[in-house]
């Protein structure tokens, strides 16, 4: 499961890296969501990959924190992708500025 997680992280992170060095602005805004899903990925890898666990302590059960989740990453994450929606919904409205304005979706405003 490791494996198959650290892989899909790769995978991620790689080709929104690529998609970085793109010179369109809608692949850029691409990559930047997929690199961001990987570290999101990551960040919730960090939380121990366990299934079937409980994610909070419940009152009276065992008290061994391996039999439980760590539900600090997937606060984290769960904050993380809020906030990444709402930038990308940003980056896509200024794309849109932008190619209105200057009528190119190039980086930098002109074709080359």
């Amino acid at each position: 499961m490791e494996l198959v997680l650290a892989l899909g992280i790769g995978a991620l992170v790689g080709s929104g890296v690529w998609l970085l060095q793109r010179p369109r602005t809608y692949q850029l805004i691409v990559g930047l969501s997929l690199i961001g899903y990987g570290v999101n990925l990551f960040i919730f890898s960090m939380g121990r990959l366990r299934v079937n666990a409980a994610p909070v302590l419940v009152d009276g059960g065992p008290t061994d924190p391996s039999a439980y989740a760590d539900p600090i990453p997937q606060a984290l994450v769960l904050t993380a992708i809020v906030i990444g929606f709402a930038t990308t919904a940003l980056f896509l409205v200024v794309l849109l500025a932008a190619r209105g304005l200057t009528g190119s979706d190039h980086v930098d405003g002109r074709e080359p």
